[in-house]
């Protein structure tokens, strides 16, 4: 299933607004990856579940309150940013990118749904300044350079039931990755909220900042 019916499944409270902006993103990165890549050919054919339904992940271990302000540091194409922002139309995210072009595609993107709470920049993590509630992310690097690059960069007082912190979309057998970073973290499996195969061996790592 790989069109917005797979969002719907796992998100049934959706709008009718939500499920259109959710429905239009399919032509609308079909059309702009064919100019800019930004997705790797064989994935934009799997957009809805590898892409979408991956970054609301994060949508199942959190439900962002109101005016959660949120950074997603290298966002490529917008993961998980823009579907997130889809999903909590009253909270803040800040995508960046250090490569323009994809930043293009980001600002496009959101421009064509109407999302008025997204702002997408190129810059790196290390540049932004201000704090943010949330701090997430897709696999950019490992997880101890990563807490280097944002550390400074999240707010100390707690508005969401989740502590305030990272929110890292990883695959894999993190064992070793999670020992160099010796922080205390809690791994979320995704194959326990979404049944395809894709999800088996795919987590959201939390990174509480005290």
């Amino acid at each position: 299933m790989n069109d917005s019916k797979i969002i719907e499944k796992y998100f049934p409270q959706l709008s009718e607004k939500q499920k259109q902006q959710f429905a239009q993103l399919g032509d609308l990165y079909a059309t702009w990856n064919a100019q800019i890549n930004v997705i790797s050919r064989t994935d934009i054919d799997n957009l809805y579940e590898k892409h979408i339904l991956h970054s609301l992940g994060i949508a199942k271990i959190v439900d962002f309150k109101d005016f959660t302000e949120i950074l997603d540091v290298g966002t490529g194409g917008g993961f998980p940013g823009i579907p997130l922002a889809i999903l909590f139309p009253n909270c803040q995210f800040h995508l960046i990118d250090s490569i323009g072009k994809k930043i293009k595609v980001v600002n496009e993107v959101a421009q064509a749904l109407g999302l008025e709470n997204v702002k997408a920049e190129q810059t790196r993590a290390e540049q932004v300044e201000g704090e943010y509630d949330f701090i997430v992310s897709r696999a950019v690097t490992r997880l101890l350079p990563f807490y280097g690059w944002v550390k400074g960069k999240i707010n100390i007082n707690n508005y969401n039931k989740l502590q305030n912190g990272i929110l890292y979309l990883k695959g894999g057998d993190l064992k070793e990755e999670l020992k160099e970073f010796g922080k205390k973290t809690k791994v979320y499996e995704l194959s326990n909220f979404y049944e395809e195969e894709f999800f088996e061996t795919k987590m959201v790592v939390h990174v509480p900042m005290k």
